[in-house]
Formats: structure tokens, C-alpha cells, sequence
């Protein structure tokens, strides 16, 4: 053996670990945050609006409905609004546009860690954005029946749908690594939400927009989310808001995942 050779020592990257990646590109995306706040500030200034607007202009005559305390109808709504797409998908796709997307592919970082660590970061802030709001409710006088942790479910629930629903826009932003095409992925939002009980009871509604209430999932979210506020632990409606975060969020992550693998393959 040369003494070159003997000398020589070979070096390579090593792999962190699947949980030590995830954090740490968590933790990028959250850093990122103070750098993109036209993409916060809307998810608190809308649903502060329309908790507002809703409660001004219709409380009155939506409380016509016996046992009906509007301003804890419309507290869910508010955090629906405040948590539904909001995600990193933007910072996906400067990273593929920049090329960083595909130099992370090239280290022994774990694949799959590149958009479970932005899951991880918008877990973070969606539960963040449902305080204010939840803080707004209890100023103007929205009461838990459930207690403490009546409030931990409630902001765990809106937390799991903002992460259900974030899958979309991951699929999108790994398909085509285009923002304008991302920023038009919220326009799937509002079938979800406008087509439901955002403004008054299902048993409430005209007969063709209660036809399609009844098949929107996001009827029985807020009803779970409701259950929470003016019920006592409701667990049928609670376990109905549960099925509907989980059946979206299969539908939403199969798509994020098989775009992201096809990207991957790309890179």
C-alpha cells in the first residue's frame, strides 16, 4: 500500500436521521416565516372580517332559531378561514425554482423529510393563528362548554385540517414549481367552505344548498368544531369532524406524496 494511499482518508456525508432532518427543515421554514408576511396576515385579517361582518349583519335574525348563540356558530368559521391553506408550499417552489430542491436530493438527507418537515412547520402555525382568533372570541363572549380542554381539542382539530387541507398545494407546487399556480389553489377552498353551514344551520338552508351541505365534509368539521363550543363532549359529531379531516387529508396527502416522489425522481 502507497503511503499516499495510507494517508488518504475518504470523507462522506452522513446521515443525520430521519427525525433530525424533519426538524431541521422545519425549523428553515419557520425561520422563513417573518420573510413572507403577506402570507400570514391575510389568515388573520380575513376571518377576524368575517367573524366581524358575519355577526353584524346577520346575528339578529339568524338567532330567530331557537337555542342558536350565533356569535359561537360563527367561531369556528373564523378559524376555519384562518387555518384552511395556509402552508410553506411557496417555499417549495422557490426551492425548485432556485435549484436548492434539487441539491437537497443530492445529500443523504431523507427524501421524504424535505416535505414532512414543512408539514411539521405549518402544524406550528396553523395552531398558532387559531389563538387570536380564539382571543376574539372570547372578548366578544363565546363560552367552551367543554372546558379547558374542550379548547386544547378544538385548536387540535383546526390544526389537523389545516394540515389535511395543505396537501393540495404541495401537490400543485411539486407538479408544476409555480407560484401563481399555488396562489390559485386556494380558490379550491371556497366550495369547501361557502358550500356548507358557514351562515346558518343545515336544517336551515334552502333544499338544493343543503343537499350539497350534506356531502361537503366540511359541514361535519364545523359541526365537531361546534360540538366543542356550545355541547357537552358531542363525541358523535366530534368523531363526523374527525372523519371528515381524516378523509381529506388521505386525498390530499396521496396527491402531495405521488407528486413529490415524481419530483424527486426528477431531481
Amino acid at each position: 500500500m502507497s503511503s499516499n494511499a495510507a494517508t488518504q482518508t475518504e470523507v462522506r456525508a452522513r446521515h443525520a436521521g430521519f427525525h433530525r432532518d424533519v426538524m431541521s427543515v422545519a425549523g428553515r421554514a419557520l425561520r422563513s416565516i417573518p420573510r413572507d408576511p403577506e402570507a400570514v396576515y391575510p389568515a388573520l385579517v380575513i376571518p377576524i372580517f368575517f367573524f366581524a361582518v358575519n355577526i353584524g349583519a346577520l346575528q339578529d335574525l339568524a338567532e330567530e332559531i331557537p337555542g342558536l348563540d350565533y356569535k359561537a356558530f360563527q367561531l369556528p368559521v373564523a378559524i376555519i378561514f384562518a387555518v384552511t391553506g395556509i402552508s410553506r408550499a411557496i417555499t417549495l417552489v422557490t426551492d425548485i425554482q432556485t435549484g436548492y430542491f434539487d441539491r437537497l436530493a443530492l445529500t443523504p438527507v431523507s427524501r421524504f423529510s424535505l416535505l414532512l418537515g414543512l408539514m411539521v412547520a405549518d402544524i406550528a402555525l396553523v395552531v398558532a393563528l387559531t389563538i387570536p382568533v380564539l382571543i376574539l372570541g372570547f372578548i366578544v363572549g363565546v363560552r367552551f362548554e367543554t372546558g379547558f380542554l374542550g379548547i386544547l381539542m378544538f385548536m387540535g382539530m383546526a390544526g389537523a385540517w389545516g394540515l389535511a387541507f395543505t396537501g393540495f398545494p404541495y401537490a400543485i407546487a411539486l407538479k408544476t414549481g409555480n407560484p401563481a399556480a399555488v396562489n390559485v389553489s386556494f380558490l379550491l377552498f371556497f366550495p369547501f367552505v361557502f358550500l356548507t353551514t358557514i351562515f346558518v344551520p343545515l336544517e336551515a338552508m334552502t333544499g338544493w344548498l343543503q343537499a350539497i351541505a350534506t356531502y361537503n365534509p366540511v359541514t361535519y368539521l364545523l359541526d365537531g368544531l361546534r360540538s366543542l363550543v356550545t355541547d357537552s363532549w358531542d363525541w358523535v359529531a366530534i368523531l363526523r369532524g374527525m372523519g371528515a379531516i381524516v378523509l381529506v387529508g388521505a386525498v390530499s396527502m396521496t396527491l402531495a406524496f405521488m407528486a413529490f416522489v415524481g419530483r424527486a425522481r426528477r431531481a
